[in-house]
C-alpha cells in the first residue's frame, strides 16, 4: 500500500511538469513591436485656436481584414498573401497610420484636428476614408501604403474622393526592414493627403 500510495504521489506531481512543456497560453511576443514616427509634427508649446485657423477631424480608417491586425501583410501574388516573421505593430495599423495623419496635418496645413466630439461645436472638415494596402509587395520588394482619402469641407454636403499612394524599397522581408519602410512610405502618403487637405476651401 506504501509503494503504490508513493507512485501514485510521484504520477500526479509529474503531470504539471509534462503539461508545461506541451501547452502555450498564447503566442510568444517577438523581440520588439513596430511603430511609425511623424517626420511632420507640431511643435512643442505651440498653441492652437480653431476660432483662428480651419479645423478638421480625422478618422481612423476602414482597413479590409488582411490588414486589420497587428501583423505585417506580405502580398506574395495576385491571389495570396502571407505575414511576416515575428513583424507584429505596437497597435492596429488603421491607428497608427491616423495619428501620423493628424500630427502631419497639424504641421504642414496648419489646421487644428480635432476629435469627433470636439466637432460638435466647431463647423470642421472631416477626413475619412480606406486604408487599402499596408503591407509588404514581395514580387516587387517594395513597401507599400495606399489610402482612399474621402473629404468634406467645413459646412459642406459634398464629398470629395481621391487616392495616395507610396512605394519604398525594403531591403529584406523582416522585420526590421519591414517597419522601417513602411514607417517612410507612410509618411509620404501622410504628406501627400496632408497638401491636398491645405489647398481645399
Amino acid at each position: 500500500m506504501i509503494v503504490r500510495s508513493v507512485a501514485k504521489t510521484l504520477l500526479v506531481a509529474a503531470v504539471p511538469v509534462l503539461l508545461a512543456g506541451c501547452v502555450r497560453f498564447g503566442a510568444e511576443p517577438p523581440p520588439s513591436l513596430l511603430t511609425i514616427a511623424a517626420q511632420s509634427q507640431p511643435q512643442p508649446g505651440a498653441a492652437q485656436n480653431s476660432a483662428t485657423a480651419r479645423s478638421i477631424v480625422v478618422q481612423v480608417p476602414v482597413v479590409p481584414t488582411a490588414i486589420a491586425t497587428t501583423r505585417v501583410p506580405v502580398q506574395e501574388t495576385d491571389t495570396t498573401i502571407a505575414y511576416v516573421k515575428d513583424a507584429q505593430w505596437a497597435e492596429p495599423p488603421a491607428r497608427l497610420f491616423a495619428r501620423l495623419l493628424a500630427d502631419t496635418v497639424t504641421a504642414r496645413a496648419n489646421m487644428v484636428v480635432l476629435s469627433p466630439a470636439q466637432s460638435f461645436s466647431d463647423p470642421s472638415a472631416n477626413l475619412a476614408g480606406e486604408l487599402r494596402w499596408f503591407g509588404l509587395d514581395a514580387t516587387q520588394r517594395q513597401a507599400v501604403v495606399v489610402y482612399d482619402a474621402a473629404l468634406t469641407p467645413a459646412g459642406a454636403t459634398n464629398v470629395e474622393k481621391r487616392r495616395f499612394e507610396a512605394r519604398v524599397p525594403v531591403a529584406a522581408l523582416d522585420a526590421p526592414s519591414a517597419g522601417a519602410a513602411l514607417s517612410q512610405a507612410a509618411n509620404q502618403v501622410a504628406q501627400q493627403v496632408a497638401d491636398w487637405v491645405a489647398g481645399q476651401r
